[in-house]
């Protein structure tokens, strides 16, 4: 697999929890309460490698931190959080997007709700709400979120990153067609309790690097091969991808294009 130049991608923050074994990436622990009573962000910094990944749950906020946090969002975003009809899903949404914000915040220097956001055309339709971008140069971040968690990937190089809950047998048997051949050949010689595992560490792998790509799903995720074992492939020359170490019951990917 392509790596850095350093060899390998860089070790976690010091308040991230231990290494895990199997090349797996440990994000930092992401604390959200009071990030409103932050008046002024410290920075600005510089990234502390080719890498940074961060964990935030949601649930783990009382009242007054969501409040903190729907205030560091935009008018966009305040929007796309009232559409979601299930509280427990515009509470994710509100926490992914304040979470993002904090992080951008502390390294740009910039106060969270005055962060220099924009949108890259849509990858399918060229309309104006493609994903999100920085306007500021030579910083990449991607964000994603699942049941409980949230995890956000800052970069100097194009990035993605996916968590998601772990597949149930059904969901695997109806998204065959999105596995490469290869994949769908190795879930095949697996046992039938081992298929949901397996399923979901090649789909997060596959749209952690589509996401880095910038084309999300409009491509077809099956034409890239990533491998279901427990070390992933290498989907194309100048990609890193490696797996990210969540809670149980999810798995988690980012894919890093490098020199």
């Amino acid at each position: 697999m392509s790596e850095p130049r350093s060899g390998r991608l860089p070790a976690p923050p010091a308040h991230a929890p231990p290494p895990a074994p199997s090349g797996l990436l440990c994000p930092a622990v992401l604390d959200l309460s009071g990030v409103r009573r932050r008046t002024r962000a410290p920075g600005p910094r510089v990234l502390r490698g080719p890498l940074e990944l961060y964990l935030a749950r949601v649930g783990a906020q009382d009242e007054r931190a969501l409040r903190d946090a729907r205030e560091l969002l935009d008018a966009e975003e305040r929007e796309r959080a009232r559409a979601f009809r299930h509280d427990r899903d515009r509470t994710a949404y509100v926490v992914a997007h304040a979470a993002l914000r904090d992080v951008l915040s502390v390294l740009l220097g910039v106060r969270a709700e005055a962060l220099p956001l924009a949108r890259e055309p849509c990858a399918g339709c060229g309309g104006p709400h493609g994903r999100p971008v920085l306007r500021t140069p030579g910083v990449h971040f991607s964000l994603s979120h699942s049941g409980d968690l949230v995890l956000v990937a800052l970069a100097p190089a194009p990035v993605g990153v996916d968590v998601e809950g772990l597949a149930t047998s059904r969901a695997v048997l109806g998204a065959q067609s999105a596995l490469h051949p290869a994949e769908a050949d190795e879930l095949a010689r697996l046992p039938a309790h081992g298929r949901p595992a397996a399923f979901t560490r090649a789909w997060v792998r596959k749209e952690a690097y589509l996401k880095g790509l910038g084309t999300g799903l409009v491509r077809d995720p099956a034409l890239d091969y990533v491998g279901t074992g427990p070390l992933p492939a290498t989907p194309a020359p100048g990609w890193s991808v490696r797996d990210v170490l969540v809670p149980a019951g999810y798995a988690a990917a980012v894919a890093l294009r490098v020199p």
